[in-house]
């Protein structure tokens, strides 16, 4: 996929790229993310002209994720795929000054995003909606290398680093529900006890 592709969406800001050395200190120095209970810190939406937009509130609905946007779009839709969601410290550091919107995923939470905290089957209540955690995992792609760089996505690639989900996760609307800006997010259940990394 070229950059000058009309399907790529939001150009990034090369001046931004980080180092892999740089964004791995970064990550050492991120406070501890929450683990059962956060905030909803940013809603995007992509548009089918590829401009993201930045919505305060919305409802969220099973098939169809967030209304109006590309997901819901595509001829055939993976349900597994439903919202793309990434813990926001993390998008912060990796954006380096760029707008989170750029990378297009749905929802940025604070809350620890990791297989260990959150494993497959867990759900999660966003507002006045549940959410529950898909199988599917959330890669960096050529978009995404663009837009951050090549040393961002080894970052997020690491096979050490993989369970962390650093490029986020993906999650389908069990109860359809009205989401906002700064709505609470609470972990209502998880399929396995959750371990403590050494």
């Amino acid at each position: 996929m070229a950059a000058d592709d009309p399907d790529f969406g939001p150009r990034g800001d090369p001046s931004c790229h980080l180092p892999l050395r740089q964004l791995e200190e970064r990550l050492r120095a991120l406070p501890a993310a929450p683990r059962d209970a956060g905030r909803l810190a940013l809603l995007v939406r992509r548009r089918p002209d590829k401009a993201r937009e930045a919505p305060q509130r919305v409802e969220v609905r099973p098939e169809t994720g967030v209304p109006g946007d590309a997901w819901g779009r595509q001829q055939k839709t993976d349900p597994q795929a439903e919202l793309t969601v990434m813990q926001v410290d993390v998008a912060e550091m990796m954006a380096n000054g760029q707008p989170l919107t750029v990378f297009g995923d749905n929802l940025f939470l604070e809350l620890d995003l990791s297989t260990e905290n959150l494993p497959t089957g867990s759900r999660v209540r966003v507002g006045r909606s549940m959410l529950e955690v898909t199988a599917k995992p959330h890669n960096g792609c050529r978009k995404f290398a663009a837009r951050f760089g090549q040393d961002a996505l080894r970052l997020v690639s690491k096979p050490e680093l993989r369970h962390r989900n650093l490029r986020g996760i993906y999650m389908r609307v069990v109860e359809a529900g009205e989401v906002a800006v700064g709505d609470a997010v609470e972990v209502l259940s998880r399929p396995t006890p959750v371990q403590q990394r050494p």
